[in-house]
């Protein structure tokens, strides 16, 4: 039957009669009580006035009512610290049991209650299963170590805790490895070290070894540990791709992400091209999969090969065919393909995207999306100069259809490509200025108008085309007052004889009529000019300017550099350091007198962070994934729901490399 019934009763008095059926000596009765109560709290009902008839069910060899009962614990355990105490004893009776299933979860319950009264029990028991003789004990022992630090880090140190997972590190169990090495990233990055080898230094080889008998989310943490080595051999350098290389073939896209970290890392170390062509053409189809997978891996997937493609462009070279947009793509990837289009596009290519982006313009309802291909087509103009005739002319095409929108974007771009490239292609304005009255939006209105005013000389009725705009003056958007400003002023210095009049009311209107000070001090500096100096006047409007670049939308080096060394982490889909989207946990970091290993170099007092959404550490998601089997990365959950998950893992069937277990009435 399903457990659906549990959810499903509202009655009266349920509380007294759930009292009675925990106290009954039916083991059978006494497992849908706590079933119930289970679902009772999961719903959000209180029932910890039962935490004591609920404690009274652990002394159990029925292990699946020993798991429901220590979910139940975890729970309430923080709300009602005094009775937690209760269960100690248990706690520590079990760690010793001979099942190893129930040592494990013995020593997991009693890390994820967090209690500072149960800690002091923990170690004892910790320290025992970190040397039990079954490697489903140790590696969750390990975890549990980071759960003890988070409480206590003076314990943790005190104790020996840190020497015992450092060994971990050369268990011959790969699981045990990976979440020893899960452990020691996190206290690392606590207490103040950048990275493992600084806790258990020679590290490397027996992570390398790990690796390949490791599951996907184990590899994914000792290839996030690998890429923090640092050394200045290109041989180690070498070796360490070599061995990394087989992840690229992986079916997690994690696995693929960390393992071209690693790759990308180590390259900058070797120095001979045949050897950096050779790694870098094994990138390219790794990444190149991954735009098969759903669109939420293609996103992260395109961000990530953003950065990439920035550091190395020639990996997805030829690849360019691969970005272009199905019809299915949601906007949020289309948007990112087309970044990479742009960054990819060459002199070799060049027709083909715009033929892609032309596409995009005509066919495209999104209109966010086709401004966005709009906008795509000048910077290939701007990027590539010999393309830049024919964007112009793809760009004159898409202002025929006067669909609005289209044709305030193109005039943008245009204006971009007039100041890129000056006195080229000034043929187009006439069509430009047939335009004038679909312009709704301030930065087309500001575009034409610049176009205008750098132009007037060469268009017969410039002035009557500003003086359009000069009517609504005070309506209009401060960028485009400025604008009109500046090319009145333009105008009258390249036609003096007509425009006296309209310069001098916008000169008023800009000083009389304008609460912004931008646009009444230009004013007042214009006419001043105007007045004491027309010829400084002249030199300082028409003056040459510097000609737009060409905006790759590319990262500075130090900002870039941060980044591929993030590759497959959320500060390499933000396009942002970690630092400038974390905030401090609040967990104090310890200053050790020595590492193990005898390092006794960068430990500090640099707190551990966590995300501002409320993203999980290793310790909590290396729990969940171990036990339910597998799935995703760690989502936004508060402490509790991890640790409660940590069980219903278990009760699922246990999992993550444990040993078989006979579930007994169930």
């Amino acid at each position: 039957m399903s457990d659906a019934k549990y959810f499903q009763t509202t009655k009266r008095g349920e509380i007294h009669e759930l009292k009675e059926e925990l106290h009954t000596n039916d083991k059978a009765k006494q497992k849908e009580a706590v079933k119930k109560v289970i679902a009772a709290m999961t719903v959000g009902k209180d029932v910890s006035m039962l935490f004591p008839d609920v404690c009274n069910c652990m002394q159990t060899p029925n292990i699946e009512l020993k798991k429901l009962v220590y979910l139940y614990l975890i729970n309430y355990a923080k709300s009602q610290p005094d009775l937690a105490i209760m269960a100690v004893n248990t706690f520590v009776k079990d760690a010793s049991d001979g099942n190893p299933l129930i040592r494990a979860l013995a020593v997991r319950t009693m890390g994820c209650i967090r209690v500072q009264q149960i800690t002091e029990y923990l170690t004892s028991p910790l320290l025992k299963c970190l040397r039990d003789e079954d490697p489903y004990v140790r590696k969750t022992a390990a975890i549990c170590v980071v759960k003890l630090y988070d409480i206590n880090p003076e314990l943790v140190q005190e104790q020996g805790f840190l020497e015992l997972v450092v060994g971990l590190v050369s268990d011959q169990n790969p699981s045990v490895v990976a979440n020893a090495v899960a452990c020691l990233s996190e206290i690392a990055e606590a207490s103040g070290h950048q990275n493992i080898f600084g806790l258990a230094p020679g590290s490397l080889p027996k992570l390398l070894a790990a690796l390949n008998e490791c599951s996907e989310w184990g590899q994914v943490h000792i290839l996030d540990a690998i890429s923090l080595f640092h050394t200045d051999d290109a041989k180690i350098a070498e070796s360490t791709i070599e061995r990394v290389v087989p992840r690229l073939q992986h079916s997690n896209a994690a696995v693929v992400l960390s393992a071209a970290k690693v790759v990308l890392n180590n390259l900058l170390l070797i120095t001979d091209p045949e050897t950096i062509k050779l790694y870098t053409k094994k990138l390219a189809p790794p990444l190149v999969t991954l735009l098969s997978a759903e669109p939420e891996i293609q996103y992260v997937a395109l961000r990530n090969i953003q950065l990439i493609t920035q550091n190395r462009p020639m990996i997805l070279a030829n690849d360019i065919k691969v970005f272009f947009c199905r019809y299915n793509d949601p906007t949020y990837v289309k948007v990112e393909k087309v970044d990479v289009m742009i960054m990819l596009a060459s002199e070799r290519n060049v027709e083909q995207v715009l033929m892609e982006l032309k596409e995009y313009a005509y066919a495209e309802v999104d209109v966010d999306f086709v401004r966005k291909a709009v906008r795509a087509i000048g910077r290939c103009a701007l990027k590539i100069e010999s393309s830049a005739e024919r964007c112009v002319a793809v760009l004159v095409d898409l202002i025929q259809t006067k669909v609005a929108y289209v044709v305030q974007e193109a005039i943008v771009v245009i204006k971009d490509i007039f100041r890129k490239y000056p006195n080229k292609y000034e043929s187009v304005i006439g069509t430009l200025c047939e335009n004038l009255e679909s312009l709704e939006e301030p930065e087309a209105k500001a575009a034409l108008i610049w176009i205008i005013g750098q132009y007037a000389e060469r268009i017969d009725n410039s002035q009557e085309l500003l003086e359009a705009f000069i009517e609504e003056f005070a309506d209009l958007d401060v960028e485009v007052q400025l604008q009109l400003l500046t090319a009145t002023v333009k105008l009258f210095l390249k036609k003096p004889a007509n425009s006296q009049g309209t310069v001098k009311e916008v000169l008023q209107l800009a000083t009389t009529k304008s609460t912004n000070p931008d646009l009444r001090d230009r004013g007042y500096i214009y006419w001043r000019l105007l007045s004491s100096d027309p010829e400084k006047a002249r030199q300082v409007v028409l003056g040459e300017h510097a000609t737009v670049q060409y905006d790759s939308q590319r990262l500075d080096n130090a900002l870039l550099e941060t980044l591929l060394k993030q590759v497959s982490s959320l500060a390499s889909v933000y396009h942002k350091p970690p630092q400038s989207f974390l905030v401090d946990s609040g967990r104090q970091a310890v200053t050790l007198a020595s590492s193990p290993g005898g390092d006794t170099k960068g430990w500090g007092g640099a707190p551990q962070v966590v995300s501002a959404g409320g993203t999980a550490s290793a310790a909590d998601s290396l729990d969940v994934l171990d036990l339910v089997g597998g799935g995703g990365g760690a989502s936004h959950k508060p402490a509790v729901v991890d640790d409660l998950l940590d069980l219903l893992g278990d009760i699922g069937g246990g999992g993550g490399g444990g040993p078989p277990v006979t579930m007994q009435g169930g």
